[in-house]
C-alpha cells in the first residue's frame, strides 16, 4: 500500500471517530444539564400550570368567540399546536440565564478548557433544552386529552411532533445563549428574555390564524421561527389540522435557523468569560 494510499485510508477511518467524538461531547453536556431537572422535578410540576391557564382558561373563553377562521378546527383544537409551542418557547428563551450562572460558579471556564468544540458545547445545551421541551410536550398532550381535544395519536405524527419539540426548544435556547453571551448579567438578561418572549409569541400563528393579522403583522409573523414550529405542529397534532405553508417548508426554515443561531453562538460563547 503507498503512503498515499494510507493517508487516504487513516483520513477515511479518522472522520467517523472525530463525528463519535463530537456526539459524546454533545451528550456528555446535555446529559449534565438533564441531570439538573432529576434532581428538580418540581419544575415539571410548576412549568404544567401555564399551559393549563392558557388551554383552561384563555381556551374556553376564546371558544365562544366565532369570529376566527379556523377551518374545520374547534378553537380548542386550534389552539393546543400554539400552546405546546409556547411552553417550549417559554422553558427555553430563558435558558441563557444558567449560562451566566455557570460562568459566576467557574463551570463555565470548565467548559471551555475541555476538549469540546464549541459547537459540541452550544448543541449540547440544545438537546438538554430539548429534552426540557418533551416534559412540556407530555404535559400539553395530558391536558388535552383530559379536554377532549381531538389529538392525532398515530405513533408517527406524536414522533414527529416530538422531534419539532426538540428542534424548535433547541433553537429557542440557542437565541437565549447568544442574548446571555451579549449581555453577561442576569438583570439585564431576564429584562431582555421577558420582552422578546411576549413579541415571539403574539406575532405567530400561535393563537390566531395569520389570515386575520394586519399586514405589518403578517410580515413580522412570516420571519417569525415559531410561525413555522406552530404550522406544523397544527398539522402534525390534531385530527384535521393542516399545514398553510407545508410541513416540510416549516422544517427545512427551522433547520436552517437552527444553523445560523448554532454558528453564531459557537462563536460567542468563548466571551462570556471575558
Amino acid at each position: 500500500m503507498t503512503s498515499s494510499a494510507r493517508a487516504a485510508r487513516l483520513g477515511a477511518l479518522g472522520e467517523p471517530t472525530s463525528l463519535r467524538r463530537f456526539g459524546t461531547h454533545v451528550w456528555a453536556v446535555a446529559d449534565a444539564e438533564v441531570r439538573k431537572l432529576r434532581h428538580d422535578p418540581l419544575e415539571l410540576v410548576t412549568r404544567a400550570v401555564q399551559p393549563m391557564l392558557w388551554l383552561g382558561v384563555f381556551g374556553n373563553v376564546m371558544a365562544q368567540v366565532r369570529g376566527f377562521p379556523t377551518g374545520n378546527l374547534a378553537y380548542l383544537d386550534f389552539l393546543a399546536p400554539g400552546v405546546l409551542a409556547q411552553s417550549a418557547l417559554f422553558v427555553s428563551i430563558f435558558y441563557g440565564i444558567a449560562a451566566i450562572w455557570e460562568r459566576d460558579l467557574g463551570i463555565l471556564q470548565k467548559y471551555l478548557v475541555s476538549p469540546a468544540s464549541r459547537s459540541a458545547l452550544v448543541l449540547g445545551k440544545a438537546l438538554s433544552a430539548g429534552v426540557r421541551g418533551l416534559s412540556q410536550a407530555v404535559m400539553v398532550y395530558l391536558l388535552a386529552f383530559a379536554m377532549g381535544i381531538d389529538l392525532d395519536v398515530r405513533l408517527t405524527n406524536v414522533l414527529l411532533v416530538l422531534v419539532l419539540i426538540l428542534i424548535g426548544s433547541g433553537l429557542f435556547a440557542t437565541v437565549s445563549l447568544i442574548i446571555a453571551c451579549v449581555v453577561k448579567t442576569r438583570e439585564r438578561f431576564m429584562g431582555i428574555g421577558q420582552v422578546l418572549t411576549m413579541p415571539l409569541f403574539f406575532a405567530s400563528n400561535a393563537i390566531y390564524p395569520i389570515a386575520v393579522m394586519p399586514g405589518w403583522l403578517r410580515l413580522l409573523a412570516r420571519g417569525n421561527p415559531l410561525t413555522y414550529q406552530v404550522d406544523a405542529l397544527r398539522s402534525l397534532m390534531i385530527v384535521g389540522g393542516s399545514s398553510t405553508m407545508n410541513v416540510g417548508t416549516d422544517v427545512a426554515v427551522l433547520l436552517g435557523v437552527v444553523a445560523c443561531v448554532v454558528a453564531v453562538a459557537a462563536r460567542m460563547y468563548p466571551r462570556m468569560v471575558t
